[in-house]
Parts: C-alpha cells; sequence; structure tokens
C-alpha cells in the first residue's frame, strides 16, 4: 500500500474524510454535492495532515491508519458495503461498526429537566465502552454570516469517532471540532441568588445586606420573571412575556442596578420571548417604528429570531436600553419547543451570547440546552426539577455525563425547584453538592414556604448551609483555572471516573462519582441517613495509589470499593496523593475580586506542581507552586502581568502529613506564610466506640462487641468478628479499618 498524505476520498455521490487517525466524516449526496462551509455544528475539520494507507478500485475503498480500517464496497451507504473496524480488543467479539447500526454510548446529556422526578432518558454522547460513535450533522444547518443558518441539503453526513477508550482525546477533538467552551467570567463561578419572587427593589437589597451581615458572599443575583409588568390588558394575552419594568415594585431601576453593582453583584434578568413585543411596552414605539408596524392598532411584532429585522430591534430596541440601565446577562427561559424549520432556543442562545460577548467582562447567558454544539453558549439552566431525594440523586451522574457531549457548565436549581416537601437535610445535601458542581445557583419557585436562603431554616442548617456557600467562593482560584483548562484545553471540570480509568470497570459502576478538576474526586451523599447513626453512607471506589479526604486529611488506601460514611456536616471529597489546591483565604467579600490571601492545601506524594490561572481585563498571571516531596522542596513562582494581583498579596501553604518540607522561592517579591500539619489520622478505639454508641443495639451487645473490636490482632480478625452484624454497622466499621492507622 502506499502512504497517502490526503485525507479526503471522494466519488460521484460520495464523500469520506479522513480527520484524523481516529476521526473520520462520512457524506453521502445524490446531487454530488458536499458542503465544506461551517455549520451550525462544525466549526472546524482541519485537523492538519493525517498519515493514512489506502487501496482504492472503481470498485473497493479500503483505508487504514494507526486505529482503524474503513472498508466501503462502492454505492449507496448501507450495512452491507461500509463498515469501521477498531484495532483493538474493546469487545471480546471484536469492535466493528456496520453503517446505520445503532451505537450503545455512555450517553450525553438532554434539554431539560423541567418536571423530572428522578432519572430520565438522556442523549446520546460521543464516546462509548465499544470504542466509536457517532455525530450527525445530515441535518444540521448552514452558518453564514449574512443569511444566518440555512438549512442543509445533504443526505448523509456523519462524523465516526473511532476513539477506542481514549476518552478524553475523543472529548479534546470534539471540541476542536465543534468549537472549544468559551472562557466563563469569574463572577459565573460564585455563588448565584435566585427566586421566583416578586421583590421590591427595598426587599431585593434588604435580602443582599442580610447575605452581607450573616457573612455568605454572592456574586450574581438573578430576578425571575416578576422584575417585568405580568398584569397586562386581557387584548394582549399572556403577561409571561415581558421587557418593561415593574415600577409597583421596582420604580427605579438604575438606582437598585447600581447598588446592586456597588456590592459587586452582577445582574440577570429572566425573558420568556415567545410573545414577542406588543404595544402596552416602554420599547414598543422605537420596535413599531423599527419594524414599520401600525401603532395605531396596535400591531404587534411577532417574535422571530430568525428574521434579521426583528432580531436587529430585538436587541438594539428592545434589550440594549435595559443594559444601558445595568442588567448585566440574559437569563432566556424558552419552554416554546421547536418551532418552524429551526430551533429557536438554539437561535436565542446563539444571538444572545454573541451580543453579550461584547461586553467588557466577557459573554455569558443562562438558558437551555439546544443539542450538540451548545457548550459554546454557556451556561446551561436545567430546569424546573423536583425537591425529592430523587431528582438530588440523578444530578451528580447527569452532569458528568454532560460531559460526554462536550456541555461541560450545568447550572441547577441548587435545592429543588418545585413540588417535594420540606426537608432539612435534603437542602444540605443538595447543597453540598452544588458547591462541588460547575455552577452553584439556589433557585425555588414562587410560594412563601419554599425558599433558600440559609436562615429560612433552622439555626443548625443555616450554619451548615452557610459555610458551604462560603466554601464555594474559597474555591474560586481553583475553579477559574480549571474554567481555563475546559476552554483551552478541552478538559471538563466535571469528568467521569471512566475518562481516566477506561479500563477498570469500577470507574462504570459508581455514576454519581466524579472527578472535579485536575485535583480533587468527589462522590455525593444522595440518600437520606440513618437516624440511629445520624450519618448516612456513599459507595465509593478508590482507584489506585492513595487518597486524603479534603477536609480532614485521613489518608485511604486505593484499589478498594468502599461504603463511606459522613454526618449532615460533611460532603466525600478527596486529593489524589500529591493533589495541590488553592483557595481564597481573604476572608467573606461580595463579588469575586482576585484575593489578597492565596491558601495553598498541598497533599503526600513526589512530584507535582500547580498552575494557578488569574485573569483581570485582559491580562494574566500565573502563579506556579511546585512540590517534591523526595527532595523535600517547595517552589513558588510568579509569572505574567504581576500588576493585576492584589500589592499585599499573601501565599499560605498548609502541607498534609509531612514534617520533612522546606521553603524554596524563586520569586522573592512573594510573601509566603508555611504551615506543616500533622498527618491526620484516626485513633481508631475511638472511633469504633463513637459508632457503638450510635448503635441501636444492647449496651451488653455492644461492650462485648467493643471489646472483641479493640483486642483484635489484624485486619483480617476485625473482619470476621463484623461477619455476622447488620450491613449499617459492618460498614461504617469497615471504613475505620481503612483509614491509616496513627
Amino acid at each position: 500500500m502506499e502512504v497517502n498524505k490526503m485525507k479526503i476520498f471522494k466519488g460521484d455521490f460520495y464523500r469520506i474524510s479522513v480527520l484524523t487517525d481516529k476521526l473520520i466524516r462520512l457524506e453521502y449526496s445524490n446531487n454530488g454535492q458536499f458542503e465544506d462551509r461551517h455549520t451550525q455544528l462544525i466549526q472546524n475539520r482541519d485537523f492538519g495532515e493525517v498519515e493514512v494507507e489506502a487501496t482504492e478500485t472503481p470498485e473497493l475503498l479500503d483505508i487504514n491508519t494507526n486505529f482503524f480500517r474503513l472498508r466501503y464496497n462502492k454505492g449507496e451507504f448501507n450495512n452491507q458495503n461500509l463498515f469501521i473496524a477498531l484495532k483493538g480488543q474493546f469487545f471480546i467479539f471484536g469492535s466493528r461498526w456496520y453503517f446505520g447500526e445503532p451505537i450503545e454510548t455512555l450517553k450525553g446529556t438532554t434539554r431539560t429537566l423541567d418536571q423530572a422526578n428522578g432519572a430520565i432518558e438522556l442523549e446520546d454522547g460521543i464516546i462509548s465502552k465499544s470504542g466509536y460513535a457517532i455525530l450527525d450533522d445530515s441535518n444540521g444547518f448552514i452558518s453564514d454570516e449574512k443569511e444566518g443558518f440555512i438549512k442543509k441539503e445533504s443526505e448523509v453526513d456523519l462524523y465516526v469517532f473511532a476513539y477506542g477508550h481514549d476518552y478524553r482525546g475523543a472529548i479534546r477533538d470534539f471540541y476542536h471540532l465543534t468549537g472549544a467552551t468559551p472562557l466563563l467570567p469569574r463572577y459565573a463561578l460564585g455563588n448565584w441568588w435566585s427566586r421566583y419572587w416578586a421583590y421590591t427593589a427595598d426587599e431585593y437589597l434588604s435580602l443582599v445586606e442580610r447575605f452581607e451581615d450573616e457573612q455568605v458572599p454572592l456574586a450574581v443575583g438573578v430576578l425571575d420573571m416578576d422584575w417585568h409588568i405580568t398584569k397586562i390588558p386581557e387584548r394582549f394575552g399572556s403577561g409571561w412575556t415581558g421587557y418593561s419594568w415593574n415600577r409597583e415594585l421596582i420604580p427605579e431601576p438604575e438606582k437598585l442596578l447600581k447598588k446592586l453593582h456597588d456590592k459587586k453583584l452582577k445582574l440577570s434578568l429572566n425573558v420568556h420571548p415567545a410573545d414577542g413585543i406588543r404595544a402596552y411596552e416602554d420599547a414598543y414605539p422605537a420596535v413599531a417604528k423599527r419594524l414599520g408596524l401600525d401603532a395605531a392598532s396596535e400591531e404587534a411584532a411577532i417574535f422571530d429570531i430568525a428574521d434579521p429585522r426583528f432580531r436587529e430591534s430585538y436587541f438594539k430596541d428592545v434589550h440594549y436600553p435595559l443594559e444601558e440601565q445595568g442588567v448585566d446577562f440574559w437569563w432566556i427561559d424558552w419552554q416554546q419547543g421547536t418551532q418552524g424549520v429551526q430551533d429557536p432556543l438554539w437561535l436565542l442562545n446563539h444571538y444572545h451570547y454573541v451580543d453579550n460577548c461584547k461586553r467588557k467582562d466577557g459573554g455569558l447567558i443562562l438558558s437551555r440546552y439546544a443539542g450538540p454544539g451548545s457548550h459554546r453558549y454557556p451556561v446551561g439552566f436545567s430546569g424546573d426539577a423536583f425537591i425529592t431525594w430523587e431528582s438530588l440523586k440523578f444530578q451528580p451522574y447527569f452532569t458528568s455525563t454532560a460531559s460526554n457531549i462536550g456541555y461541560s457548565w450545568w447550572s441547577h436549581d441548587i435545592g429543588g425547584h418545585m413540588g417535594g416537601y420540606y426537608d432539612e437535610e435534603l437542602q444540605i445535601r443538595w447543597l453540598q453538592y452544588g458547591v462541588f458542581s460547575p455552577i452553584t445557583r439556589l433557585h425555588s419557585t414562587n410560594s412563601p414556604f419554599n425558599s433558600k436562603e440559609p436562615w429560612f431554616f433552622t439555626k443548625n442548617t443555616a450554619e451548615i448551609m452557610k459555610h458551604y456557600l462560603r466554601l464555594r467562593h474559597q474555591l474560586l482560584p481553583y475553579l477559574y483555572t480549571m474554567n481555563v483548562a475546559t476552554h483551552e484545553e478541552g478538559a471538563p471540570l466535571v469528568s467521569p471516573m471512566y475518562y481516566f480509568y477506561p479500563e477498570n470497570e469500577e470507574s462504570y459502576r459508581v455514576p454519581n462519582q466524579y472527578f472535579f478538576g485536575s485535583e480533587l474526586m468527589v462522590a455525593p451523599i444522595t440518600e437520606p441517613m440513618n437516624k440511629d447513626y445520624q450519618s448516612a453512607k456513599v459507595q465509593v471506589w478508590f482507584p489506585e495509589g492513595k487518597w486524603y479526604d479534603f477536609f480532614t486529611g485521613r489518608e485511604y488506601a486505593g484499589e478498594v470499593v468502599l461504603d463511606i460514611y459522613r454526618d449532615i456536616e460533611s460532603i466525600p471529597v478527596f486529593a489524589k496523593e500529591g493533589a495541590i489546591v488553592p483557595l481564597d483565604g481573604s476572608g467573606v467579600n461580595m463579588g469575586v475580586d482576585l484575593p489578597e490571601v492565596i491558601d495553598w492545601y498541598v497533599f503526600p506524594g513526589t512530584h507535582h506542581s500547580f498552575d494557578m490561572v488569574e485573569d483581570l481585563d485582559g491580562a494574566r498571571c500565573v502563579t506556579t507552586l511546585s512540590v517534591d516531596w523526595n527532595l523535600g522542596t517547595i517552589q513558588l513562582t510568579v509569572e505574567g502581568e504581576t500588576g493585576i494581583l492584589p500589592v499585599n498579596r499573601i501565599h499560605r501553604v498548609h502541607v498534609q502529613g509531612s514534617q520533612d518540607v522546606v521553603v524554596e522561592l524563586e520569586n522573592k517579591n512573594a510573601t509566603v506564610e508555611f504551615t506543616v500539619g500533622e498527618k491526620q489520622t484516626v485513633n481508631r478505639n475511638e472511633a469504633i466506640f463513637q459508632v457503638l454508641k450510635n448503635a441501636h443495639l444492647p449496651y451488653e451487645t455492644k461492650e462485648h462487641l467493643y471489646r472483641r473490636l479493640v483486642n483484635a490482632k489484624d485486619a483480617n480478625e476485625i473482619i470476621n468478628i463484623l461477619h455476622h452484624e447488620d450491613d449499617e454497622l459492618r460498614g461504617r466499621l469497615l471504613e475505620i479499618l481503612f483509614i491509616s492507622e496513627p
């Protein structure tokens, strides 16, 4: 065979393009016309040259790369004449895809969780255990700067991802093909406050001031639909759509927005655009003039976001005046389905995001998912889920699996939106998960009995909630760095376990466990606790190596599946050995200013470094902390536009588990405080006592069991002693056994 540097193989009605040695485009057109322009989904087909071996005759095309073989007996594409076989043993009977065969993928995401009470069916992603998956652009739209989005005419236009178990490679190339996830503005990573409630301006300001007084930081405020007039004359229909301030509630919008900005908050307004712009709206005279409407007869501007004339008026006459008053971005609450040839949700997301990118602090919208490629328009609003344990249990899996179609920035209604019941334990567990999810946005429906302010609950619950909301803002240095990695490296913040351990079956059996950035592994608790023991459990798979409880520093051995138990104040978060996690140590502040104090938490390992990225007004500074545990050294360097950093920046390095570390600084201008914590271990006997203390057992039984356990010679004897105990007791005691001893 000859080595062919050309990657395109074309006949009268077919075209096969080898984009990489793992990615193939298949096109078939009865009119022999093929599409090279950008589409709504596809942004960049150029991956550079790829080395291909090919044999071609008038009847046959046989293509080989290092990772797949494609065989095509020329004719109309079908499962008799076209297949792709992977070079790798992914199934015992081989990994071969015949054209048209359905593929069981590891799933992707879906449009919304509206009305969902627990698990729902998800659409497909671009990775699978079988090693191949399909991205279908056959029914897509051409992206044309002048004409907008034009329906394609091709019969078949498929992209075959033949990446085997290189899941991370597949996602990176998916981003190359469909466009990168944009860099989120820093404020999007802080705490959001949202509630469907008819706030007056004074009530909203008082609420924000209460958050300040309670030392709970916020970054984003959201006003749901009651910001605008909802009680309108009957002749105009429903007040669901609206663009005119409700002056009875908010008489001076500019003053409200300025005060919120003075408190360093960004503000978003909810819009339901389906009913267009009607004659009662403040913006109507300008809209009518631009569009030539009959204002005397109150002719409405019918919603049609695909129409360039309507779109121009929609932004210039309706949204721009509100933005000039101080609105930072829009919550596009489209719920009217897919009307017409093109999905209005996609168009709304696209045009709103592109328009918002003109702002100096970067683009942002809040809207529902509109199909593959939607990752280019963050962030996602997942819809109105029920307030139940079933809903919470589904969300970690739902969020991490969305990365399989590149959709990494889901924003959920933390605590649930509607229905359900009052359950403080559920609220705490949901918030704990929310802090370790892409976007932390508290939200609830229009009910006086349903709200998410910490002080709405009992004192103990309020304190726990406030602690976790503060923790979210502490995580900003870490989160923003991961945000950069998502944008520049195609590395989602939330990743399923199988991204890093694809050949280990255990990684597929923990759907609610995930990696949170490069350093942390999270296993949220999504079930009620055992009232006797006052703790709840989650099954955790620890991959090879050592793992450290992020909050206590307790060490867990790897290569084990273990039930982990936590009281109501704790969520299982683990740092892998060598992990370095930067936190904001400046105290509680509204907004997301670059912190004066960085707390670096360093966990035992070998050699590891972490590049903390900070951006401000287009300038970037990178601070690197490098730790070599073999040499016992730490180096801290600061590079880039250091002028954006606080003048009195202090670094505090908190080392877990070693007394033999010295500080070595390359950058003498950095102020570093250094502490070495004692290795966090468990007093096994004391821990056993605490578990038995809460057990629902006779005192004599507890005493007998305690004596046997503390006098056991080794772990095997402890396991034998626990063999006949109930699952709840045995599991709690076994976790103690697997934590490092003093």
